[in-house]
């Protein structure tokens, strides 16, 4: 479940971690959030029973404790939130098996997390980036069509690397997307998008396939299913050619895709199921940069701002 071995930990723990393991299966949690929460809490179990604690004896003051301690290291608020919160889902798993009577973290505030913003270009920005990339060699094209339904659909990097042939859609002008817990949704792709996954597949993808039968949409030059460093490597290349200023990273261009929707009058709750949330509370990130931007245009024009 860990990079470490939880034989070590005494039994009680032990049978702990592996119940939310169990749990986080059952809720078809991906891999990455499975060993996320395995080293969370184990780094917790291990604490605990060096204090004597059991699982059942945990309290609230037993977690403001370890929280303090995390602080204390130096651990940042929103790693102290995160370790938090799954300490909290191990005891959500405890006690819907019966092994404890309440949730003890459900009485620990989490240390509030710094909200910033999170990267948005400019409309005219997206543009001089995408159409900056050219499309005169099968990896130009494939990069033109990849940033671009990237744009268009708001898609993550992990969600990019995942697409098949088969998840796009061009008489309905959509894209079949799995994302972060296996769930899947279809989302609107537009003309510029579906134009440059056109040409990327009648005369880029074929002189980068290697095997008939693969069903990755975006190849690498050796004809293997792209990673997420290779779509994060290939935007900064295009990115610097595009002199564009600011950190910008595939997530960038999600957000950008949200707030220009948001922007252009679309339903925050149209927005959430376009990109996948499960809250609308996610999605409210968008509403604060709308409103920062209204802010900075009202203090440079209003004469008495």
């Amino acid at each position: 479940m860990t990079t470490q071995d939880t034989d070590e930990l005494p039994a009680g723990w032990h049978a702990a971690l592996l119940l939310l393991d169990g749990d986080l299966r059952g809720r078809a949690a991906a891999e990455k959030t499975r060993r996320a929460y395995g080293i969370d809490v184990e780094q917790f179990a291990r604490w605990a029973s060096q204090g004597g604690l059991e699982p059942a004896e945990v309290d609230h003051r037993s977690l403001r404790r370890y929280a303090a301690a995390l602080g204390e290291s130096g651990a940042a608020a929103t790693t102290v939130a995160r370790k938090l919160a799954a300490i909290r889902a191990l005891y959500r798993c405890l006690r819907e098996h019966g092994h404890v009577t309440q949730n003890p973290a459900d009485l620990v505030a989490s240390p509030k997390r710094p909200r910033n913003l999170p990267t948005v270009l400019k409309p005219q920005e997206i543009a001089a980036l995408l159409d900056r990339i050219p499309t005169s060699t099968p990896l130009e094209m494939r990069d033109r069509a990849m940033f671009e339904l990237a744009y268009a659909s708001g898609l993550r990097a992990e969600e990019i690397v995942t697409l098949d042939v088969i998840s796009l859609d061009h008489d309905a002008e959509q894209v079949r997307v799995e994302g972060k817990g296996s769930k899947t949704r279809v989302v609107p792709a537009g003309e510029a998008a579906l134009a440059a996954m056109a040409r990327y597949l009648e005369r880029g993808r074929p002189a980068l396939v290697r095997e008939e039968q693969e069903p990755a949409l975006f190849l690498s030059k050796t004809g293997r299913r792209l990673g997420t460093s290779d779509v994060r490597r290939r935007l900064r290349v295009w990115v610097r050619l595009a002199e564009v200023q600011g950190g910008v990273h595939p997530h960038a261009l999600r957000h950008s895709f949200a707030t220009h929707l948001l922007d252009g009058g679309a339903d925050l709750r149209a927005i959430q199921e376009m990109l996948g949330h499960a809250s609308v509370s996610t999605t409210q990130i968008y509403t604060r940069v709308e409103s920062a931007r209204l802010k900075t245009a009202y203090a440079r024009a209003h004469p008495r701002a």
